[in-house]
């Protein structure tokens, strides 16, 4: 009942804004996105609206797409939706390429930038000799039990919690390996579930893994971001903790995002149809190649 007021405030803003207004809305999860969105669009076309979550978001677009309000969109992370092969049956709402809008910016070479500034050659480069594979596959690999844990919890209505996990404590400073057992403990603890059984935990993980799942869209970004975090103070850099908590990196990861690298997503695309469809609203600037 809470998240259905919450929407109808959105919702209601957006009405009475449009007296004052008579472009695009789009309606964002969070502040973190409206930041990153907000780079992109055009303003004096497009008003950015937050939802304060991935619910309100898409129930404020529902409830004014059902009052036929026109000019009204929501870009949402995608979650697990693609996994499970949830579609949106509305033409006004959009999911991210990945999991979520981090895991974006992750697979751009924004990463790279932010390993150029704050990390070190020598030890990326010793890191991945030793792996193996990039980092940022090893940063997926690792994360991918992660993900599925979260899934897991999801499906099956565990209700684990993950804000405020600490990494370290199931995370090799040096390889930056996951253990797993470790894992799943450290979840179960944080979470105050200590009734679950870590065997049947893990039998559900191993039900729910599949090698043709994408793993951009299994992996959560603060997750990445979590153990990315601790290897840039030994691993993979030589940074004291507080210059490299998962918010700085997620900022800095904010500020290294080019426009370029959004407009070869498909999120983007989608965007431009939506533009062509609903021809008196304009949501983002024409690209230079496209002018």
């Amino acid at each position: 009942m809470r998240e259905a007021i919450k929407a109808n405030r959105v919702a209601n803003r957006i009405r009475l804004l449009r007296s004052q207004f008579s472009g695009a809305f789009l309606i964002v999860e969070g502040d973190t996105d409206k930041r990153i969105y907000g780079r992109f669009i055009m303003a004096e076309a497009c008003r950015l609206e937050v939802a304060h979550s991935r619910e309100n978001a898409i129930s404020a677009a529902l409830i004014l797409e059902r009052e036929r309000f026109v000019g009204v969109l929501a870009i949402v992370d995608a979650d697990f939706d693609v996994l499970e092969s949830r579609i949106f049956s509305s033409s006004n709402i959009f999911i991210t390429d990945t999991h979520d809008l981090e895991t974006m910016m992750l697979k751009s070479p924004a990463l790279e930038k932010l390993l150029m500034e704050i990390g070190s050659e020598t030890k990326l480069g010793e890191f991945v000799k030793v792996r193996g594979k990039e980092l940022r596959e090893a940063l997926l690999e690792e994360c991918l039990n992660l993900g599925y844990l979260r899934w897991v919890s999801l499906r099956h209505g565990h209700a684990l919690k993950f804000e405020g996990l600490k990494y370290r404590d199931f995370t090799d400073l040096t390889t930056l390996t996951i253990n797993q057992s470790r894992l799943i403990k450290t979840v179960k603890n944080h979470s105050q579930k200590l009734k679950l059984s870590d065997r049947e935990l893990q039998r559900q993980i191993e039900t729910i893994k599949d090698e043709k799942h994408d793993k951009w869209h299994v992996c959560c970004g603060h997750d990445l971001i979590g153990i990315l975090s601790i290897g840039l103070r030994k691993a993979i850099g030589s940074r004291d903790s507080k210059e490299v908590e998962p918010e700085i990196i997620e900022r800095s990861l904010r500020l290294a995002y080019e426009s370029a690298w959004f407009r070869d997503t498909k999120l983007y695309a989608s965007i431009k149809a939506w533009e062509g469809i609903n021809g008196s609203f304009r949501v983002i600037p024409v690209a230079p190649e496209e002018a």
